[in-house]
This record gives C-alpha cells, sequence and structure tokens, in this order.
C-alpha cells in the first residue's frame, strides 16, 4: 500500500468515526482532547507508580500499552459498553501482572476510563441532545461540558447550519403522460435540535424522501411544457408542502432549486424539429407581411406618379442615374421610360454620328480615332424594346 493510499484510508476512517460520534449509535464523542486525558491519567498514574516503588519495566510497558489500546479501542467503539468491559479487563490484567503492587495501577485505570470519556465538546454549529437514564435532559450549547459516566448518553450531535441535499424523481410522468427524470436541490436547516432528535428516527433520511414525495406529486400535476419554462414556481410548490411537513419536526425548508429535466432523446429529437418548424412558419410570416407592407407603399406612391408626368419622368432619370452610378456603364430600362426621358432620340443623334464618323474622310480631313468617342454616349431606337446606355 503507498503512503497516499494509507493517508485516505486514514482520512475515510477518521471521517466515519466523527461521522458515527453525531449519531445516536453512539454515547458520547471520543475526539483526540479525549485521548489525550486518557493517556495524561496513564502517565500520571506511572510517575506516582515509578516513585512509591522500584523502577519496572514490566510496569512501564504495561502502563503505556495500556493506554494506547484503550484510546484506540474505546475510539472506535465509543460506548460506555466498551469502556466498562476494556477497563476491566485492563485492571485484571494489570492486578494478575503487577500484584501486590497494582493498587495505583488500578485505581489509575477506573479513574482514566471513567473521566477521560465524559468531557465532551461540542463544535459552534452543534446542539447536543443529552439524556440519563433514556430521558431526556435538555441540550448542551457549543464548547465543553460534562456527563456523568455510564449514566448519561449524548443522543446526538445536531449540525444547525443550512444543509444542501440533493434528491431527484426518476421516471416520472406527467400530467401529459411524457416520462421525465428531474434532479432539485433543497437548502433546509434544524431550528429545534430537541423535536430533531426525539420525534423523528433520521430527521434527514425523512426530509429527503419527503421532498422525493412532494417533488413526484408536482411533475403529476404540471405538463412538460409548465415543467420546463416554471421551475421556479415549481421549486417554491415543493419548498412550501416540504416546510409544512417539516416543521413540525423542528426542521425549516428554505428553498428547493430544480437543476436539471431530463426527457426521452425522441422527444427531445421531435421537439427540436418542432422548435425549428416554428421558427419557419414565424419567418414566412414576417417575410409576407413585409411584402405586403411593401405593397402598400408602391400602391400609395402610385397614386402620386398617376397624374404627373413631370415627377413620373424625374422618379425615371433618377432611377438611370443611380444604375450608372452604382450598377456601371449598361441598363435595361423600359422602352415607355426611354421615350419619356426622350431618350430615344438621343440615341439616334448617337448612332448617326458614328455612322458618319465611320465614312471615309474627304479631302485632308483627319478621322477622328475610334477612342476619342465620348463614352457616356448614349444609344437606343425609337422603336425598341429596350435602351442601352
Amino acid at each position: 500500500m503507498t503512503e497516499s493510499s494509507k493517508t485516505g484510508a486514514l482520512a475515510l476512517l477518521g471521517l466515519s468515526l466523527e461521522k458515527f460520534a453525531t449519531t445516536m449509535r453512539a454515547d458520547f464523542r471520543f475526539a483526540p482532547l479525549n485521548v489525550l486525558l486518557l493517556v495524561g491519567f496513564f502517565v500520571i498514574g506511572l510517575i506516582v507508580h515509578l516513585v512509591l516503588n522500584s523502577f519496572s519495566f514490566d510496569a512501564v510497558v504495561l502502563f503505556l500499552g495500556s493506554a494506547l489500546v484503550l484510546a484506540g479501542c474505546i475510539r472506535l467503539t465509543q460506548v460506555w459498553e466498551a469502556v466498562v468491559i476494556l477497563g476491566t479487563a485492563d485492571g485484571l490484567i494489570a492486578y494478575l501482572m503487577l500484584r501486590p503492587q497494582s493498587e495505583i495501577l488500578l485505581v489509575t485505570i477506573a479513574v482514566a476510563v471513567l473521566i477521560a470519556p465524559s468531557i465532551q465538546i461540542a463544535y459552534q454549529w452543534e446542539r447536543a441532545v443529552l439524556l440519563r437514564f433514556g430521558k431526556f435532559r435538555g441540550l448542551r450549547e457549543s464548547g465543553l461540558f460534562a456527563i456523568v459516566p455510564v449514566i448519561d448518553k449524548v443522543a446526538q450531535f445536531v449540525d444547525q447550519r443550512i444543509r444542501v441535499t440533493d434528491f431527484r424523481a426518476e421516471t416520472t410522468l406527467t400530467s401529459d403522460t411524457v416520462p421525465v427524470n428531474v434532479d432539485a436541490i433543497a437548502f433546509w436547516m434544524v431550528w429545534d435540535a430537541q423535536k430533531a432528535v426525539l420525534e423523528v428516527e433520521k430527521f434527514q433520511d425523512a426530509v429527503i424522501l419527503s421532498a422525493q414525495t412532494a417533488l413526484r406529486n408536482a411533475i403529476g400535476k404540471n405538463d412538460l411544457a409548465t415543467l420546463l419554462s416554471e421551475r421556479d414556481r415549481l421549486g417554491t410548490e415543493i419548498q412550501k408542502l416540504l416546510d409544512e411537513k417539516t416543521n413540525a419536526w423542528g426542521i425549516t425548508t428554505q428553498d428547493v432549486e430544480i437543476r436539471d429535466i431530463i426527457i426521452p432523446k425522441g422527444l427531445e429529437d421531435a421537439m427540436s424539429r418542432q422548435a425549428q418548424a416554428e421558427r419557419e412558419r414565424q419567418s414566412r410570416i414576417i417575410l409576407g407581411t413585409a411584402e405586403t407592407e411593401i405593397a402598400e407603399k408602391f400602391a400609395n406612391a402610385s397614386e402620386h406618379y398617376q397624374n404627373n408626368a413631370v415627377a413620373l419622368h424625374l422618379r425615371a432619370m433618377n432611377m438611370v442615374f443611380e444604375g450608372l452610378r452604382q450598377k456601371g456603364s449598361m441598363i435595361i430600362v423600359p422602352s415607355t421610360a426611354v421615350e419619356t426621358m426622350g431618350l430615344g432620340a438621343l440615341g439616334g443623334l448617337t448612332a448617326f454620328g458614328r455612322d458618319t464618323a465611320s465614312l471615309p474622310p474627304k479631302g485632308g480631313e483627319t478621322p477622328e480615332e475610334p477612342g476619342e468617342t465620348d463614352e457616356s454616349s448614349v444609344e437606343g431606337g425609337d422603336t425598341g424594346e429596350t435602351g442601352r446606355v
């Protein structure tokens, strides 16, 4: 076994012993302070024994060995039965090995095994429920307190801090018969340790089981859409139901939160396709609405151009200008627009000028270079279907 595994095992053992000491199966908490007290009593007894009697190696080994064995055994058991049995056995062994000089050792063993476990300590966040002869005697606050050996029992050390407990409802049907798995967490605390210990056997298990039952009931009353969209409301309902039940136990539930809702894979795919189809429908509706609004705007604009030829002419000229400026040097426009703007005559003059320029020169005239032709000339025809610029 490696060193790290040994350390992990010891840590796990210590954690389980501390947890065991806070349950009703333990009579007291045998903490390191109690171990120190037990070993200290044995050391004092050994010193007194060596002062009053001659040095004995057997007495030293027996004293120290007994202290370590008793401390380990009581630490593991933490019940009065083990204290009485182990203390009696250790006293008997000491008497048989060291008689007639065993009186000091016997007294030391009796005092150590009875006094050391009687000194208890409760942490700041704890309350100790004390029983005497099986009857409730009261609560002990944080700090040091003493108990009567064998007669008293610390029933439980109750942690009064806010606790976080996770619980779940597996494969529970909603109101629309959809199987879901829901994970949730509950924040709760013990405000009355006496009620929590004396009225409920295992109050932590009771809280968890009650929370699971409340969660299943809430799932069965709501459909899947409500579960997915109203998690906060569902958590509030569960918290109220759970608090009404646990309040009589001295426990209050502060909040319940839904962590996750898991649905079947097939249903998840179907819901994804449904959401995609819904988005497609919305996009088509928006596009159709936009087309309707555009058509209405065009219809309103046509009323302004209907009996106003100048406005229509200016609009056509602006369209040609925008096309030339943004799209390039060639645009296609209807022949009616060409006739309205007079582009047909201009195109004919331009074509006639090009035909004249292509004739052979007369006399000493020098023909104009083709490259010197104005690039912004307009071509068109009076009867053509389109005009070219």
